[in-house]
């Protein structure tokens, strides 16, 4: 198995930076000032944070005043809910209701308030919707703060934001949406979503900028405490901005092209494997139903362990990642395959493809040849 070119398929864990990020951030590399100094040189810093800011706000037509810049979108979703909630029960106002599919710094940090409790998600991982009207009044004595993922990033899912706002909202609720997975493949409209989302989090690396700056996009009126004290961004996120970071995320959403993405490369694998490669299947929503991020496939190989098949085809110049996250010394399951109730057995044997710019037939068709003969390989040895 031989290709002329690495293949990644892994862009749903990060994705380069953009050619306009790299050509912006060499012409500002010597405005090298504090954006808190009153002299020239932090008014230069300050003036292009304010450029950025405004060049986010744009992208999901929003007030620019709404616009938060943190450390990363992992940030943005502890600040969203550590914000809020108060380990001091006599100052606590919120009973936080969670996502069990939602990454894992939404829900270590909702798991970590004194009141929370999961949601139900169905078996392709979508929010169950008559549970969550069903349990939200039972906790009147506290303001309910539900907290999900707009897109899974993992198993491809999309959730309802409205319909999950709807019913937060009539319940007096507050909503908080991480929308890291859902923003690189849907254009977001806060001006619509503002009647039904309170807090907004999504992260700049999966938009072609740099890692280490996130979006926090705050509704008027919703108060958050900080985390990191200090000034900056009006006292919510303390520390000295990360001025290249802020510049190559305003940058990169000038120019990023809804129009580009497709599901077209997904499906055609997707075919490819089904045809091909006996007992595998979809995991997460199916991809007719329009429930799913469209550069999504999340697939389970019966019968193969997910970090074998990732590491062969990284050798063979293809970039995927597993379904369960490894180190050297031990194995932890997934939460959200855990949470669709996917059958033990199969847990381990997955991995997802995230797709990114538009490949060639013929990289495709090396892509689809590979994923089979690397399948069966694996299978062979498990059978000797």
């Amino acid at each position: 198995m031989t290709h002329s070119k690495s293949i990644c398929l892994d862009n749903a864990a990060t994705t380069p930076l953009s050619n306009a990020s790299k050509e912006y951030l060499i012409s500002i590399l010597n405005k090298w000032g504090n954006p808190s100094s009153l002299h020239s040189l932090g008014m230069e810093a300050k003036q292009i944070i304010s450029k950025a800011r405004l060049s986010v706000a744009n992208f999901i037509n929003a007030d620019p005043e709404e616009i938060y810049f943190v450390p990363s979108g992992s940030a943005g979703n502890t600040l969203a809910v550590k914000g809020l909630t108060s380990e001091d029960p006599l100052l606590n106002q919120y009973e936080v209701f969670y996502s069990p599919t939602a990454h894992k710094s939404m829900a270590k940090a909702c798991e970590s308030c004194m009141y929370n409790k999961k949601l139900k998600v169905n078996s392709v991982g979508k929010i169950d919707l008559t549970y969550l009207d069903d349990i939200l009044p039972e906790y009147h004595v506290w303001t309910p703060l539900v907290c999900i993922e707009a897109g899974n990033s993992e198993i491809g899912t999309i959730n309802d934001v409205i319909e999950i706002g709807s019913i937060t909202h009539k319940h007096n609720g507050i909503l908080a949406v991480d929308a890291t997975g859902y923003i690189p493949s849907y254009k977001i409209n806060m001006d619509l979503w503002k009647n039904y989302v309170d807090l907004l989090i999504f992260s700049g690396h999966k938009l072609h900028a740099l890692k280490g700056i996130g979006v926090l996009w705050k509704r008027s009126g919703i108060e958050l405490n900080p985390l990191i004290y200090g000034t900056q961004e009006r006292s919510i996120v303390g520390g000295t901005e990360n001025v290249l970071g802020i510049a190559s995320l305003g940058k990169a959403v000038e120019e990023y092209n809804y129009s580009s993405i497709s599901s077209s490369d997904r499906d055609y694998v997707y075919h490819s494997i089904i045809k091909n490669i006996p007992d595998s299947y979809l995991i997460g929503a199916s991809i007719e139903s329009g429930d799913r991020l469209p550069q999504n496939l999340y697939m389970c190989f019966k019968g193969v362990e997910g970090e074998s098949l990732m590491i062969l085809l990284d050798m063979n110049g293809i970039q995927v990642s597993t379904g369960s996250a490894c180190n050297s010394k031990s194995v932890f399951v997934s939460d959200t395959l855990s949470a669709i109730g996917l059958n033990k057995k199969d847990i381990n044997s997955c991995i997802r493809l995230s797709f990114g710019e538009m490949l060639q037939e013929t990289d495709l068709d090396y892509v689809c040849r590979t994923l089979k003969e690397c399948v069966e390989k694996l299978r062979n040895l498990n059978t000797q």
